[in-house]
Formats: structure tokens, sequence, C-alpha cells
């Protein structure tokens, strides 16, 4: 008996950007049913390969071939009646529409709106991923965007299933969740291709792994016969790897800066770097969620985590604290003891607040902006890059933007590349390292690791801890009860724009956090 073809088989694939090869001679293949993975350091050239896939971009060289037969993907419609579906990391949602309009666009079968939302209801129901139909795009969170992208995707009923990071917004509830329908999808037949930096997630769910290296197929294994030490070895190489840096210690180099959740480096006897004092925002914004009377402080030298589940007014915190929304009480938040809550971004940012955004394209850099302009863009107040006169001293700017590129390890041809040319891990390392460089003495950051491989991860929080050590006061909301558990030594959660009480992390446990992102603390 014959067997049947693989679902997806790539011939040599290769990709060039005048002159680079960002994939060269890639060959692969996925069976129907099987979950496939796809591993690799930032710039490896996994999202290049996966936009061949869909056609948002044409190969070079090599061949696609679709149960046995060789295609041309010349566009995502293409790809997605062929029966091909894929959630970018980087999100492809209109926001000025609702989350049903954008699906109906999406589908292009012809749906009533109607149709979709019950569609999305009845698929949302069902796997467990919350969305509101009638709720607009630029109101969401990244987390619920990210489900946004997934639901619409499984409305296609895909024979493959092409994810990009899917879980580096969600929830552990969610994750869990994501994982039973997507082995549930591959006993029903359906291929994925699956792209994660989170190797527990690559051992647990995916039956074989191709891993690439500079654009290059180096290795394939099934993952779970694997350690993560052996994987991590698969992706960089025995000469690969980041290079350290003054900018991203190396783990070997930095072990004095590793301490034990809870044994923060408080410096006595200072000025807390953030306090926020009975601060309550009501929303505009009718699916938002207003801030109720939070209060809370960060001292110079702690790490203070908040966790919780996306869209429990995380993202109005960072807002009011960031200064893009101001207050009516200046003494709502104070930074370094100077009421803050009615000063400008600028204000804040010049008495020594830097900002890590969730939503690196949109509100952490301009896509067109070249990375020279986006290292502008804040380091301005503390970099002396203007002149006296107001001028912009482009020389210094671009060098500030080189000592990015070098210190934390971004893979780009130069500081003139446009913000959106580089990977999502990339342009992550680029706007992190771009706060902490300006030595901040209070940072609040959200998802600071979102989209990075294991190696970069690591990097970034010894660079967190030693930003801690320097006496900087840092808040971190995150979703990764791994990074919380790292990073922080008191642990607070979000529900419903309320604050539970901090508690020392190390009297934490994931357990006691899951009950807190119920409310049961109220």
């Amino acid at each position: 008996m014959v067997s049947a073809p693989p679902v997806l088989e790539l011939k040599k694939l290769s990709k060039v950007y005048s002159g680079f090869k960002a994939n060269d001679e890639i060959s692969l293949c996925v069976a129907a049913g099987e979950i496939h993975a796809v591993l690799g350091e930032n710039g490896a050239g996994k999202s290049t390969l996966m936009k061949m896939v869909y056609g948002v971009v044409q190969p070079t060289a090599g061949q696609i071939l679709w149960r046995g037969n060789p295609v041309k993907v010349a566009s995502p419609m293409a790809a997605r009646r062929l029966g091909i579906g894929m959630v970018f990391q980087h999100f492809s949602l209109f926001e000025s529409l609702t989350v049903a309009e954008n699906t109906q666009l999406f589908l292009d079968d012809g749906q009533s709106l109607t149709s979709v939302r019950g569609a999305l209801q009845d698929l949302s129901s069902r796997y467990g991923l919350e969305v509101q139909p009638d709720r607009h795009v630029h109101d969401l969170s990244v987390g619920e965007r990210q489900r946004v992208e997934i639901l619409r995707c499984l409305l296609q009923s895909p024979k493959l299933l092409i994810l990009d990071e899917p879980t580096s917004v969600l929830t552990p509830q969610e994750v869990e969740r994501l994982f039973v329908m997507l082995e549930r999808l591959s006993s029903e037949g359906c291929a994925i291709l699956y792209i994660s930096h989170k190797l527990q997630e690559i051992q647990r769910l995916c039956h074989r792994a191709t891993v690439l290296q500079a654009g290059r197929v180096t290795g394939s294994c099934s993952p779970s016969q694997e350690t993560q030490a052996a994987l991590v070895a698969m992706m960089i190489g025995a000469a690969g790897g980041s290079t350290p840096s003054a900018g991203m210690p190396s783990t070997s180099s930095t072990q004095e800066l590793k301490t034990k959740a809870g044994e923060a480096h408080r410096l006595p006897g200072l000025t807390p770097g953030l306090t926020v004092k009975d601060l309550s925002v009501t929303t505009s914004d009718p699916f938002g969620v207003s801030l109720k009377n939070l209060s809370f402080s960060v001292e110079p030298g702690e790490i203070v985590g908040i966790a919780g589940v996306s869209g429990n007014g995380q993202r109005e915190l960072l807002k009011a604290l960031s200064g893009e929304v101001r207050l009516d009480n200046p003494d709502a938040i104070l930074i370094n003891g100077l009421p803050s809550g009615c000063l400008s971004v600028s204000r804040r940012r010049r008495h020594g607040l830097c900002v890590i955004p969730e939503d690196r394209l949109g509100t952490g850099a301009v896509p067109d902006f070249s990375l020279s302009d986006n290292a502008l863009l804040t380091g301005l107040y503390t970099k002396s890059l203007l002149s006296r006169l107001g001028l912009i001293r482009h020389h210094a700017v671009d060098a500030f933007a080189r000592e990015i590129i070098s210190g934390f390890n971004v893979k780009t041809r130069s500081e003139q590349s446009p913000a959106r040319s580089l990977s999502g891990g990339n342009l992550q390392k680029f706007i992190v390292g771009r706060e902490l460089l300006q030595q901040p003495s209070v940072l609040v950051c959200e998802q600071p690791t979102w989209g990075v491989d294991v190696n970069a991860a690591s990097q970034l929080r010894q660079a967190l801890r030693g930003l801690r050590l320097q006496g900087c006061a840092v808040l971190l909301i995150s979703e990764d009860l791994d990074e919380l558990f790292e990073l922080s030594d008191r642990i607070m959660v979000a529900f419903q724009g309320r604050l539970s009480p901090a508690q020392p992390t190390s009297a934490s446990t994931p357990q006691s956090l899951g009950l807190l992102m119920s409310g049961v603390w109220q």
C-alpha cells in the first residue's frame, strides 16, 4: 500500500534579500497529524521560512510541495485556499475594526457579521479562549489579540496550521487549553508547524523538530528524547551563540548577579523609587478595565512583579504610570518622591522613569523608522542627543543605536535598518536595550522577554538583575510565571482592575497565585 505524501514538503527553499541569505536551501516535510517544531535563535530564519510557506514573501529558489504536488503560494489568500493557516508573532489585525469585523475580512467566504460573531463565540467557548466579538482591536491587550489571531485562524478548519510563538502572551491556564486543542487537531489529521523559544513546550508537544542556524538546517530530532541543554546546543552550535557584552552579560560571567527569590537588594533609608497611592482611573473604553484604589511601592534595588490574566487592568496601569494617561491627582504617582500623576511622558522620563511596553511594534517602536530614529524617541531625554539649540546630534544618535545593537546582540544589518525588518525577538532586544542603557532609577516593564530565544531571555533577565543591583526600582508586569518567580522579590496579582497585597516570592507558589488570579483575596 502506497503511503500518503507529506502535507507539506520544502525542497532547498531559499530567500535572499539584497545579497543577504535569510534562508539557505532549507528542506523539511510535515506529515498529516504531525506537530513539527522549528527551532533556532532569534534571526535564524524561522519567521522568513514560515512567511514563504504562507505566501507573504516569495522564495528566491527552491520548491514547495503541497500533498505531493508542486505549488506556488502567491499570497496568504492562496495559502488559505489550499488549507494553510498562520498565526503571526506580530499580529495582522486592523486596530480600528472589531474582532468580528477583522475575522469576517480574514475568512473571505461571504459569511455575514452575525454568523461570524456566533462562530467566534462557539469556538471561544469550545477552546476556552475568551474573546468579545464586538470589541475594537485597538482596545485589546497583546494577550487578547493573540486569542483573536488563534481563533480566527481555526475558523478556517486548516489542514496545516503555522503557529509563531503562540503562547508568548498567554497565561498558563490558556497555554494548557491551547495544548489540548492542538493535540485534538493533530489527532484529527491537521499538520502543525510550531515555533517557540519555550523548550519545555517543544518537548511536551512536538513529535519532531527541525533546527535552523543562520538560515540553514543544522539538524533534526525528536524533542522528547533530548534534554533542554542538548536542544540549546543544537540551536547555537559549538561556536554559535551570542557574544557577551557590557549591555547584556553572559550567564557564565554574571553568576554574581543571581539572587534567590525574595533576596532583594533594597537600599535602606532611601525614598521609594515608585509609589502609587489610591490610584483610580475610570476607562472610557466600554470593554476596558477601570483601576480601583491601587496602592503599592517599589523600593530602590527591588523588583516587584505583577501577575495576572491578560485584560485585568495591566494595560491601563502601564498607561497611567508612563504618562500616556495623565491623572487629576499629582500625588497618586510618585517617582523618586516627586508627585508625578499630572506630569507628561517627557517630564517623567527626565525624572528617571523608563518604560518597556508590551506592544513592541506600535508602542515600543515605529515600524518604518530606522533603529537610530527609534533610539532617539526615548533616548533624547537622557542621552544628550540634542544640541543646546535643540537640533538632533545625528552622530550621537547613531552611536547610541550602535551601542544598543552591540550591547544586546541585536541581529541587523545596521542602525539604519527599519524596525520592521528585524525579527520579533531582535526588535524586543533592541527596545529593552534602549531603555536599560539609559540607566533609569525606575523601570516599568511589561513582557520584557516576549518572543526572544532561551539564550537571549536568560541574558535579558540577567541585565534586569544587574539594573536592580545598581539601585533601580523595577516593576515587572508579566504573564510568564517562571519569569516572575525567577526575578521578583515580591509579587502582586491583577484582577479586574485591583491588585492583591504584595507577598514575598519565597512565600508564593503557582497554585497560590492561580487562586489570587480569580480574585479570592477580595
